[in-house]
């Protein structure tokens, strides 16, 4: 797809994009003025690692420094610290659990704890109370780990202390040389085993007067005032866009599934025909006589339908279309106000325009003009060829145009249709027009199509955009190629110019009567298709 072809499908969908962007944003603001704020405080905690006495023992202790973070991280949110903090507080441990959260700031010896809760006050005394039974709770367990180690130090020195003073007094009343180089061994010994022990005793004293500031709450929490959840205009922008990207994919999966002529290229891509006009769709038409080109020569609203007249004169230049055969390939895609337009617009030119209602299952043209259906084709083809043939046409209000209405509607209208009555009778029609235009039935529903077809200088195909799928048109094409008709082109009927963006664009001039009879010229940009309105008065009752 090209860009200008992504900006029509913004274009045809922008209703449905904006109506899901509203619901989606509107759905998003009103559960977020609905929901309990939430209020988010936060406390640091300091860690305060022991210096190494080593020099070398520095770089251990940096390896070691974010462990140490994750361990206190982990700590902290454990749940002896979290039922403690509950139980202090007075609250149930459950309601605050899974609303604090510890993480270690990168690159320092800082943990955060963030507490997160409807009550902004209860959030920043647990944030704050936390870390104070944390230390507590820490404390008491490295002290009395020290404690015992010092305990058992002390044993062992004053063992030691009574074994020197014993093996002095010892020393001292020996006599015998060998005694008392035993005893002095043993003295140096134990000297030494009580050096030993009395700096590790130091070392102990020493680890558990630093264990009583190993934490500290160095930025206690405050009571927030305003919530961080929810944030009702970014969760009403986030839910628009998603809204708008949801109803965007919608709208760009149907277009993938629809597989709808929308454009001549469209045609061009299934069938190799041109498109020889583009009508618009007619918002504001009513009935089918409604849909009508007015007689104004004037009028913009027949400019669509002129154009089709004169692609069609081009289409066969050496071969002018005399005999002209409107169909389509389902029913309901406007062949029959095509037809009668084309024949307005036609007669407009001063040529002798007859049109004729071939449709004998399901007739529209005496629907159209308002006229009456007691006699027509049928009654002509089953009348005697000594039957002039004017006594079945009707005037209408177009100067120039008469109609061939259906007639009463026969039991067989293939075999009708394809009877050597009807060459003659079209012969005859030849004799007094200068073109004759056939209102057919659709090619796929019954036969009448190609058997008609045969006789005409050319065939138009009427397609209805968005509605007549490519296979379906496609087959038609088939159908007629089969039987070795004219195919002039296509008709391309009730474009949605303004959902669809068709892309190219013609000015033109016109003029516009306003109610005092005066005329004004106007210039304005116009699509492929013009909007068509009633174009004769209507008949009083």
């Amino acid at each position: 797809m090209e860009l200008r072809e992504y900006m029509a499908l913004l274009r045809k969908w922008l209703g449905l994009i904006l109506a899901c962007m509203i619901l989606a944003g509107g759905v998003a603001f009103f559960v977020s003025r609905q929901s309990i704020p939430i209020y988010q405080a936060s406390a640091t905690v300091m860690i305060n690692q022991a210096s190494s006495p080593s020099a070398a023992a520095v770089y251990a202790d940096i390896l070691t420094a974010e462990r140490l973070s994750r361990t206190y991280a982990n700590l902290l949110m454990s749940r002896p610290v979290v039922d403690q903090t509950a139980e202090q507080l007075g609250i149930e441990p459950r309601s605050i659990e899974r609303s604090i959260d510890v993480t270690p700031v990168r690159d320092t010896q800082l943990l955060k704890i963030t507490v997160e809760g409807p009550n902004p006050w209860l959030i920043a005394r647990v944030a704050n109370t936390l870390p104070e039974v944390f230390i507590e709770q820490n404390q008491e367990l490295l002290l009395g780990r020290l404690s015992q180690s010092r305990a058992n130090l002390e044993q062992e020195i004053a063992n030691t202390e009574a074994d020197i003073a014993r093996t002095t007094d010892e020393l001292s009343r020996a006599t015998d040389d060998a005694q008392k180089t035993r005893l002095e061994t043993s003295l140096a010994q134990y000297r030494s085993t009580y050096s030993t022990l009395v700096a590790n005793y130091q070392q102990a004293r020493l680890a558990e007067a630093q264990t009583l500031d190993s934490i500290v709450l160095s930025e206690p929490a405050i009571a927030p005032e305003r919530p961080v959840r929810p944030r009702t205009l970014t969760n009403t922008a986030l839910a628009a866009v998603v809204g708008a990207l949801l109803a965007l994919g919608i709208a760009f999966l149907i277009e993938y599934l629809d597989d709808t002529i929308k454009t001549p290229d469209d045609i061009e891509r299934v069938t190799g025909l041109s498109t020889l006009g583009a009508i618009a769709r007619l918002k504001d038409a009513g009935s089918a006589r409604e849909r009508i080109a007015w007689l104004r020569t004037s009028a913009p609203e027949s400019e669509a339908y002129r154009t089709l007249r004169t692609n069609i004169q081009f289409s066969s230049v050496d071969n002018p279309v005399r005999r002209l055969l409107v169909t389509s390939s389902s029913p309901g895609e406007g062949k029959s106000t095509t037809a009668a337009n084309l024949g307005v617009v036609l007669a407009q030119t001063g040529q002798r325009v007859i049109l004729v209602d071939t449709d004998l299952r399901r007739p529209t043209l005496h629907k159209v003009f308002g006229i009456p259906n007691n006699t027509g084709l049928t009654t002509a083809l089953l009348a005697s060829q000594d039957t002039p043939i004017m006594e079945q046409l009707q005037p209408t209000e177009v100067p120039d145009l008469h109609i061939l209405t259906s007639g009463p509607i026969p039991p067989n209208p293939s075999e009708l249709l394809g009877s050597q009555r009807m060459a003659y009778l079209i012969e005859m029609l030849a004799e007094i027009a200068d073109i004759i235009i056939f209102d057919s039935p659709p090619v796929l529903a019954v036969t009448d199509a190609a058997v008609l077809g045969r006789q005409m200088d050319g065939v138009l195909l009427v397609v209805d955009t968005g509605t007549t799928r490519e296979q379906v048109l496609g087959n038609a094409v088939a159908e007629l190629q089969k039987t070795g008709v004219n195919i002039l082109g296509v008709a391309l009927n009730r474009l949605d110019t303004r959902r669809n963006g068709y892309y190219y664009y013609y000015y033109h001039y016109y003029y516009q009567e306003d109610e005092s009879g005066e005329r004004r010229k106007h210039s304005s940009r116009r699509g492929t298709g013009v909007r068509f309105r009633l174009p004769w008065p209507r008949k009083a009752a």
